[in-house]
């Protein structure tokens, strides 16, 4: 059902229409550098299951009650919404600079929601790659590109004191991948990006090609709407984009593949700075030094 047909209901947070209620709820909430961050549950029209977020707002006492500029987080391969939340630290500066961080789930779960038949980590639960799927069986229930990019925001913008009109994305690894094409396809909304060690050409490398063929099946032209190189060759945005990858990234050299994407930000005029950091890895830990610029490079660019 498209999202144009629902309404949220402010007093009893819940999405309606004809066919539908949907509940939303707090699982959790404490206070960081006077700021608050919680988890939240409700039932997802994309993804007709229950999906999970996590919403960072910061302290009112430094930057009044919003609304305030607001980035998305995607996280990578094997993540929830937990991930990132508990291992980056991001609520400090986050706190400091006035920034509301929302970060979802990686994909649907349920006990209806198929998983890779062979138990990899790299396809099914936790990797959504932030697509719509179009083969079956995950057609029905793997929409997350439709999730963060309609359903989720328009949630956020209307129970939160969010700012769409000062709206970024960012991301690690898969969730790279995923804010690179959710801003390259949509740059009037998410109107700033930057990504960690991202799978830049997910049609060219082993990870992107095995989700791709199953989710969209094998015409090479479903893959390309989803494909950040492909979709930076031909639609560059008036961004910043900034990129870190460490030069010890177990995955740098089959999976990543940087210098395919920045090759066609050159060709296509996009403006693009890709910092090669030497010695560092694809963990939390690389994530965790160079968050702080990531949030301070989006702050300036609203």
């Amino acid at each position: 059902m498209s999202l144009k047909a629902l309404h949220l209901v402010s007093p009893g947070r819940r999405w309606t229409s004809d066919r539908l209620e949907i509940h939303m709820k707090q699982t959790s909430s404490s206070k960081t550098f006077g700021g608050v961050q919680s988890v939240y549950a409700h039932e997802s029209v994309s993804t007709k299951t229950e999906m999970k977020f996590s919403v960072f707002t910061p302290p009112e006492e430094l930057h009044g009650k919003g609304p305030y500029p607001t980035l998305y987080w995607l996280s990578g391969l094997t993540c929830t919404e937990e991930n990132f939340i508990i291992k980056s630290g991001f609520q400090r500066y986050a706190a400091e600079l006035g920034l509301m961080v929302i970060g979802p789930d990686t994909s649907p779960r349920g006990e209806d929601v198929p998983d890779d038949p062979n138990g990899d980590y790299d396809f099914g639960l936790a990797a959504g790659f932030y697509l719509n799927a179009t083969q079956n069986p995950w057609a029905i229930h793997y929409h997350m590109y439709d999730y963060v990019t309609e359903e989720l925001p328009a949630l956020v913008n209307d129970e939160f004191p969010a700012d769409p009109a000062r709206t970024g994305v960012f991301g690690h690894s898969m969730g790279g991948h995923g804010a690179l094409t959710v801003h390259l396809k949509n740059p009037e909304r998410f109107k700033t990006c930057s990504a960690f060690a991202p799978i830049v050409a997910p049609s060219q490398v082993p990870w992107g090609q095995k989700a791709f063929l199953n989710y969209l099946g094998p015409k090479m032209e479903d893959w390309a709407i989803y494909d950040a190189t492909a979709l930076v060759a031909e639609r560059p945005s008036q961004a910043d984009i900034l990129i870190d990858q460490g030069t010890e990234d177990d995955f740098l050299k089959e999976q990543l593949r940087p210098e395919l994407f920045a090759e066609a930000a050159r060709q296509s005029g996009q403006s693009l700075t890709l910092r090669m950091q030497e010695g560092y890895d694809h963990s939390f830990y690389f994530v965790a030094t160079f968050l702080e610029d990531h949030l301070r490079w989006h702050k300036e660019r609203f």
